[in-house]
C-alpha cells in the first residue's frame, strides 16, 4: 500500500501494473493490474470499495489533477 499517487505509481512501475488506484475506503494508494478489484471478504461475501483508478503511464501531477476534477464534478460520489 502507498500513501500517495507519486508511490503508488512508483510501485506499479516496479511491478509492471498498468493501473494505480486511491481507495477511499480504506484511505490508501496501490498499484494492480487492469483487472483486478479492490474490496474485502467478510463471512464469506466481497464487498468492493469505492477506488478512483488511474492509468500508470500517467505522472503523479496528473492523476491528482484528474482526480481533484472528478471529484469537482462528483461531489455525490464521496458520500456513495
Amino acid at each position: 500500500m502507498a500513501q500517495s499517487w507519486k508511490e503508488a505509481k512508483e510501485i506499479a512501475e516496479a511491478r509492471g501494473f498498468e493501473h494505480v488506484y486511491h481507495d477511499y475506503d480504506d484511505g490508501t494508494y496501490g498499484a494492480c493490474r487492469a483487472t483486478d478489484r479492490q474490496g474485502t471478504f467478510s463471512c464469506g461475501a466481497f464487498s468492493e470499495h469505492r477506488c478512483i483508478h488511474m492509468l500508470s503511464s500517467l505522472s503523479a501531477e496528473e492523476m491528482e489533477e484528474k482526480e481533484r476534477t472528478f471529484l469537482e464534478e462528483h461531489p455525490e460520489w464521496l458520500s456513495g
